[in-house]
């Protein structure tokens, strides 16, 4: 599961330029420390090139305030509340980082190293009320996360993110790929 991420825009060019382009078009959104329910940027398709824009974190829940805020990657085309959406609308979640917690309920950091770096991690959306509400994908853990938590974000690298926005057949080949190694930091 992925419950916490970090979009930390001064730290890298390249999530300078997502945070500037996120503004430019009018969009307010977290930085930070994102929270399940947080407006935060999102890559989405766009009519000749992908977007940026914010959305909130979560789906709505099957009881009163409950929030989805994850679908998983092996079964999501199986799941009528998520199928439709990933067929029709998927996202890149650009961050600089993800959180998980030990059994100890120690906060662990993770990133491609330990100095701060682009980490993508694929999503998708859908209109609630006529609201656009997002969702990030998770799998099953690689060796490197494993031992912290059983699942872990779907990571793409930066050069399949327009693939995985404009080509199902792309992304559904990705929701079983492998995960890459990552280096993990205790908070």
């Amino acid at each position: 599961m992925c419950g916490r991420y970090l979009f930390q825009p001064n730290d890298l060019p390249e999530m300078q330029k997502i945070n500037q382009l996120a503004l430019e078009n009018g969009y307010q959104f977290k930085t930070g420390e994102i929270f399940p329910t947080d407006h935060a940027a999102l890559i989405i398709a766009g009519s000749n090139q992908v977007q940026v824009v914010s959305m909130a974190w979560g789906f709505p829940g099957f009881k009163a305030k409950q929030t989805l805020i994850n679908a998983r990657a092996e079964t999501v085309l199986e799941k009528p509340i998520f199928a439709d959406a990933f067929q029709q609308y998927r996202c890149v979640y650009p961050t600089t980082g993800f959180f998980e917690w030990t059994a100890d309920k120690e906060k662990t950091y993770f990133n491609y190293r330990k100095e701060t770096s682009a980490l993508y991690i694929a999503g998708f959306y859908d209109f609630f009320n006529g609201e656009a509400k997002s969702i990030l994908l998770t799998t099953a853990a690689n060796p490197s996360v494993a031992a912290i938590h059983d699942r872990m974000p779907l990571i793409l690298k930066k050069s399949q993110i327009k693939r995985w926005i404009y080509d199902l057949d792309f992304a559904e080949s990705l929701l079983h790929g492998q995960m890459p190694e990552l280096t993990s930091q205790g908070i």
